[in-house]
């Protein structure tokens, strides 16, 4: 069925005015001041608009879609991402991550979740790898996956800096880097390394060594969790201002922020004052992975799960507590990932990309979500919901 949104405030995610939308086939077809709608045609639907943002849809580029966690032995697994988790969030892309379990949370398991999302009705992809290196892949080597695997589109989350790290030596780091840029290379892909971030000692040395000392640019690494605290955060800004993609991550509890966490909003502030350019920087929520909580002595006292729904809210306080404008603050989760990940019909309301859009009301409140064309929430009223939810 072809759709019409009449009269919203679009958000591309620059303004540009009122305007009406028309989606043909899962696609933007036309972005114009008015589009004409035949009154017999039974074939359109129209949207109503009006005294409404019409924005991107949100690409979340760091999400456990099968569960995570585990760190407090196997109760502890983290549930896996269902649907309307995703929807009633505004995200209509995910990126699927394996972390701190290499084991028991495999790559065939994750490529499983990840097209039964994409069957669901969203856009799903995954990384290849988890904290571990050497890098457990699906096929015999990254660039195979990367090559041959469509959904995957990069390694990673390769852990650094944390005692939950298998230590990954300058060598090994330098020849994931170079696996992963030769796959995205030849496969069209962007190949990136996403990097889990921890709060030890050794915070960004080991990728600035890499880069330092071989041909890999310093946009090959896409760095997570830089909010973590204080010191990661300015090693962040000085990794930025060289170059360098910088992640933050949306999913936090209120202990965290009290023991030196920045926020996601105060670290996008104080990045763009620094001088960081808005077109490095990310939001993502590390969505049903564990948030731990461990002692000097690395020892579990505490877990909660991360959640998607942090993502905009995030994005929300930037606007309101900083008054970041709202262009700038949506680019983190829409255009911002969309070019860093090179998937390039997403991220934007343009003729010709992916029709992944939803409608806010002027308090920033998600009303509709439309994903590949499919309206997936009407008025804030769920219209689809995963297989077993």
């Amino acid at each position: 069925m072809i759709k019409i949104i009449k009269g919203a405030d679009v958000y591309t995610p620059s303004y540009i005015g009122k305007k009406d939308v028309l989606i043909v086939g899962g696609k933007i077809e036309a972005v114009e001041e008015e589009i004409i709608v035949e009154s017999n045609c039974a074939q359109i639907e129209v949207i109503n608009g009006f005294d409404q943002y019409l924005v991107p849809g949100f690409i979340d580029a760091h999400v456990h879609i099968m569960g995570g966690g585990g760190e407090g032995s196997y109760r502890t697994r983290t549930p896996e991402t269902t649907l309307t988790d995703a929807t009633t969030s505004g995200i209509t892309t995910v990126v699927g991550v394996i972390g701190t379990d290499g084991t028991t949370r495999t790559m065939a398991s994750l490529l499983a979740k990840c097209r039964a999302l994409e069957e669901e009705g969203i856009t799903s992809y995954i990384y290849t790898g988890s904290y571990q290196v050497p890098v457990k892949t699906l096929t015999d080597t990254i660039e195979n996956d990367l090559i041959l695997i469509d959904k995957i589109i990069g390694s990673g989350e390769i852990a650094i800096a944390d005692h939950r790290s298998s230590q990954p030596t300058f060598e090994e780091m330098a020849k994931i880097a170079s696996a992963s840029r030769i796959g995205g290379m030849l496969s069209g892909k962007s190949g990136i390394v996403n990097i889990h971030v921890g709060a030890g000692k050794s915070k960004l040395s080991l990728l600035e060594k890499v880069v330092d000392e071989t041909d890999i640019p310093i946009t090959q690494f896409y760095p997570t969790h830089i909010n973590r605290n204080r010191e990661v955060f300015e090693e962040g800004v000085r990794w930025a201002l060289k170059g360098g993609y910088v992640d933050f991550t949306t999913s936090t509890v209120q202990r965290f922020l009290s023991n030196g966490e920045v926020s996601c909003a105060t670290a996008l502030s104080e990045m763009l004052k620094a001088g960081v350019s808005l077109d490095q920087i990310t939001f993502t929520s590390d969505a049903q992975g564990s948030l731990p909580e461990f002692n000097e002595n690395g020892d579990l006292i505490g877990l909660q799960v991360g959640k998607l729904s942090s993502l905009f809210e995030a994005v929300k306080k930037a606007v309101v507590d900083y008054n970041i404008p709202l262009e700038q603050a949506l680019a983190v989760i829409t255009k911002n990932p969309a070019k860093i990940l090179k998937l390039n019909n997403k991220g934007e309301i343009q003729k010709g990309k992916d029709a992944d859009l939803l409608l806010l009301d002027k308090n920033l409140t998600i009303m509709s979500v439309i994903a590949k064309g499919n309206v997936m929430i009407k008025d804030k009223h769920i219209i689809k919901k995963g297989t077993f939810e």
